[in-house]
């Protein structure tokens, strides 16, 4: 029904439908939520109604529906609350809710109203996205709001919305788009040589150039916009040369214009280029920026002529001659700035550098020979021992150039300085000197050299591992990468065998994944393997409290990732036992849910990516996965393997986490191969059940959900003793994962085995009625799949399965499959416990002999002949209430089964201490 016009409604029946359409939203029908939505958008922007917008927000980030988040976002008012709410949707998991976030974005928010953060976030998700729909509805953001309506088609202005000197990399993004959209178009009265003014006076027929400094904007736009034309120069001139005809003579003319258009707008001569840079060098540290972007144009520019190559090749060496930036503090101390092992304090600048030199020394080891003869001037304050530590970095930076930009130590050899040269007077005495910042330095030349060779070196391997150990932080952050990246370059045995020794390993010498690696002296170097060395840095104090100072170079991030690799490529290091893998896995969880490391937003971000990618490489990492589980939750649990719990509230966040640990490790589990591990036989993707037993799985039980019951079902029924508190909810946590799993048909010996077993499980967790009661459930469902539900299972199968899954469980084939009908009752009160076990006792004599419950003294039966018989009657009683009375303690035993309640705690601690 519409209403006219005209209509007139009260203030009351509007406050009404408002209200109704208040409770609306919360409506079980996506549909009736969406009108709703629509219905309150239009009182959004009214003053008096302004929960209508909080409720939009609340509903945002809880709804499921796609179309009700669409709706509430198309309905969301500008302002800076909805901003972010909205630019959170740009992550939002549908295509079409992205895409509406975009269109608000355009249709509301102009650019000057958002932050420079903003901007670059919106930028960088759009362009960047994975739905080329949505990277469409950015890019006309981009153009037709941005770019036009704010920015007047002016490129260089949309370029300082974005802090191009902050946010590089989304300017570049952001130029790219547009250049290849085809909306930019050069003027012919631009170009770089508009900064480079000759003036009028000439002095003996030459003219002075004046250079005009160039903004941070107007460098990268024009960066862009020559590697953009070069890039499609190069691609026009192969598409000329694979084709025929006239569409030949198409892309070449394509080709021509461009290469013609990047000549007209580079500087005209590479004289005129060297002067624009170093005028930009001369400006100050505030120019740098700028410097840098005009050294990327370097590899752009023509250096075949002799004159042209001489001049190149003297402003390269005066750029590797320029010290490294530093400032003087109160005292005089001189502080370096930038990361001290870069030229120029910035790697960014160190590659632009590197560049132009190998553009300018084009030919075979011209590179080398050149920096190498530079580095024996450098090096020969540093080999007489008299340079300061400035020098030093100086020499260890333009080193780590050479090495970081050479393909192998052959274009060394015969040069100014030889390599060993190189390592003995240099390299391995810069590792050993006084000041941090040179060790470092030099630490991380030594695993550049290292990768150069053939095979690593003794005096290399045995540094790098003293520096790991013995080292603070930085130091040991950086000998951690260098180990690394020889371990996965030459394979960690190789690197053992560098040492030129017989090496510990109990990493391999132990078959169990919950073995500790333990070295006496943290302040030598111990006689372990390199993984076993690398492996125990997880357990330095000093390294985990020394991380807060940046999380991005701490050693737990490069352990973490380290091993993450190996992990992933384990295929190609057999060297590496296979009884290892559960072991650095286990750790790699534990760190990931580990308090110590969750500011540690790298290591975070890796192994979150790890977790995603490992399950599926591989059914041999699905098998490590199982192996892991049960050391993992012994790990992190409180109570368990003397993990101290602390107060209730720590108890009870640890059990938590450890909760949450497990179900990750159970959604790992069920992550689907990649198609080359299922290319013979596709079930068992998902572990489904089928019905079909003459196919074959892809992987046996071991390797899948069935081995990961049987390991828990078999930790569980370990604890048949009296069990602490801690170890009562452990085994209750590990029971609600069990009971989650599933078991494919074709494992009929999986099936037979774990019914036995969740006998012993229902025991351990008798007092659970209700996680008793799912068990029942599970058992019920495996003897309905198993094929011969009354068949025993053999002992030597049996054997052979947990041999297999490398259990040691004694397990009694004569008991009975079959589930209890009740759960066997136990309590956890001693007194009431004494008086159930009395009223059984006196119910079983009464039925043999009611006068059994009378004392056999004759001298007692006759004075106390009253007293006996008010006994008997209630013994008859208690018999007829001794099931009732059973059942009430089981309801009152699992309400207090869970064991996270502050009474029960401290009893545990008590009863421990």
């Amino acid at each position: 029904m519409r209403l006219p016009d005209d209509a007139e409604v009260s203030n009351e029946v509007w406050d009404e439908v408002i209200e109704c359409m208040k409770l609306r939203i919360s409506d079980k029908v996506p549909g009736v939520r969406t009108f709703a939505v629509r219905a309150l958008s239009r009182f959004v922007n009214d003053s008096e109604n302004g929960d209508i917008l909080d409720l939009f927000l609340e509903a945002l980030p809880l709804e499921q529906n796609v179309e009700v988040r669409k709706t509430i976002v198309l309905s969301l008012p500008p302002s800076n609350a909805t901003s972010t709410a909205i630019i959170n949707c740009t992550l939002d998991v549908s295509e079409s809710v992205r895409k509406a976030a975009y269109c608000v974005l355009a249709r509301k928010f102009p650019l000057q109203s958002l932050s420079i953060k903003l901007r670059t976030i919106i930028l960088q998700r759009g362009l960047a996205d994975r739905s080329a729909a949505v990277t469409k509805e950015c890019l006309k953001l981009l153009k037709d709001d941005w770019l036009l309506k704010c920015c007047n088609q002016d490129h260089i202005e949309l370029l300082k919305y974005l802090d191009v000197e902050t946010y590089e990399s989304v300017a570049e993004l952001v130029m790219e788009a547009l250049l290849k959209d085809g909306i930019m178009k050069i003027q012919d009265n631009q170009s770089i040589r508009q900064f480079i003014v000759f003036s009028s006076n000439t002095s003996g027929g030459h003219c002075t150039p004046h250079i005009q400094l160039m903004e941070p904007e107007v460098a990268l736009y024009w960066r862009t916009v020559c590697r953009h034309l070069q890039a499609e120069a190069q691609a026009k001139g192969s598409d000329a040369a694979a084709t025929m005809g006239t569409e030949a003579a198409v892309y070449a003319a394509e080709a021509s214009g461009n290469n013609d258009l990047l000549e007209r707008v580079l500087p005209g001569t590479v004289a005129e280029y060297i002067e624009l840079v170093k005028a930009h060098l001369v400006a100050g540290p505030n120019h740098r920026f700028v410097s840098r972007q005009l050294l990327l144009l370097g590899a752009m520019l023509d250096f075949s002529d002799a004159t042209n190559w001489k001049i190149a090749s003297s402003f390269v060496q005066e750029l590797l001659h320029r010290p490294i930036e530093h400032e003087a503090d109160e005292n005089g101390n001189k502080l370096v700035i930038g990361d001290g092992i870069s030229l120029g304090g910035d790697k960014d600048w160190a590659d632009a550098v590197s560049k132009l030199a190998r553009k300018v020394y084009a030919a075979s080891g011209e590179f080398e020979e050149v920096v190498l003869g530079l580095l024996e001037q450098l090096a020969q304050p540093c080999r007489e021992r008299i340079a300061d530590f400035m020098q030093w970095m100086h020499c260890l930076a333009v080193t780590a150039l050479l090495l970081e930009n050479t393909k192998s130590l052959h274009w060394m050899q015969g040069k100014a300085i030889e390599p060993a040269e190189l390592l003995h007077s240099l390299l391995l005495p810069g590792a050993k000197h006084i000041h941090l910042d040179v060790q470092r330095a030099a630490t991380r030349c030594l695993g550049l050299f290292g990768l150069l060779e053939r095979r690593p070196t003794k005096e290399i391997i045995q540094q790098l591992r003293l520096s790991f150990v013995k080292g603070p932080s930085p130091i040991s952050t950086m000998a951690c990468k260098a180990l690394f990246d020889l371990a996965l370059w030459h394979g960690p045995q190789e690197v053992d065998k560098a040492m030129g020794q017989d090496l510990l390993s109990q990493l391999r010498d132990h078959a169990t994944v919950s073995c500790p690696v333990e070295i006496a002296d943290p302040n030598e170097d111990p006689n372990f393997e390199l993984l076993d060395l690398l492996f125990n840095g997880f357990d330095r104090a000093d390294w985990v409290q020394s991380a807060d100072t940046d999380e991005n170079e701490s050693v737990q991030a490069v352990l973490g990732e380290g091993f993450a690799k190996i992990l992933l490529l384990s295929a190609n290091f057999p060297s590496i036992p296979a009884s290892v893998h559960p072991l650095l896995l286990a750790k790699l969880i534990s760190q990931y849910f580990s308090d110590e490391t969750r500011e540690l937003h790298r290591l975070q971000q890796c192994l979150s990516v790890f977790f995603d990618h490992y399950p599926s490489l591989s059914v041999a990492h699905k098998r490590s996965l199982s192996k892991a589980f049960v050391p993992v939750m012994r790990s992190i649990w409180p109570g368990i393997n003397g993990n101290t719990g602390g107060s209730s509230v720590i108890t009870s966040k640890m059990r938590k986490c450890a909760v949450q640990a497990s179900r990750f490790m159970l959604q790992m589990m069920r992550i689907p191969l990649l198609a080359k591990e299922n290319e013979k036989d596709d079930v068992g993707k998902d572990f489904p059940e089928t019905s079909d037993d003459s196919v074959e799985p892809s992987h046996g039980f071991e390797n899948g959900e069935e081995g990961l019951a049987i390991r828990i079902a078999v930790e569980v029924a370990n604890f048949h003793m009296k069990k602490t508190v801690a170890e009562k909810s452990y085994i209750s946590a590990l029971c609600r994962v069990l009971v989650m799993l599933h078991f494919r048909i074709s494992e009929q010996g999986a099936i037979k085995l774990m019914r036995r077993l969740l006998i012993r499980v229902a025991e351990c967790v008798s007092a659970e009625k209700e996680l008793v009661k799912e068990l029942k459930q599970m058992a019920d469902h495996l003897k309905a799949v198993d094929s011969c539900p009354e068949q025993d299972l053999s002992l030597d199968i049996t054997k052979d399965i947990l041999g297999r899954l490398e259990l040691d469980h004694n397990l009694d084939l004569e008991d009975s499959t079959e589930m209890p009908p009740t759960p066997a009752l136990r309590s956890s009160r001693p007194t009431r416990s004494r008086r159930r076990v009395k009223a059984e006792e006196s119910s079983s004599e009464d039925e043999s002999s009611p006068t059994s419950v009378v004392p056999v003294n004759p001298g007692a039966m006759s004075t106390r002949s009253q007293r006996a018989s008010k006994t008997a009657a209630l013994a008859k009683m208690t018999a007829s209430r001794a099931r009732k009375i059973s059942h009430e303690y089981v309801d009152e035993e699992g309400s207090e089964s869970e064991v996270t309640s502050e009474e029960d705690s401290d009893e545990s601690d008590q009863s421990s201490e």
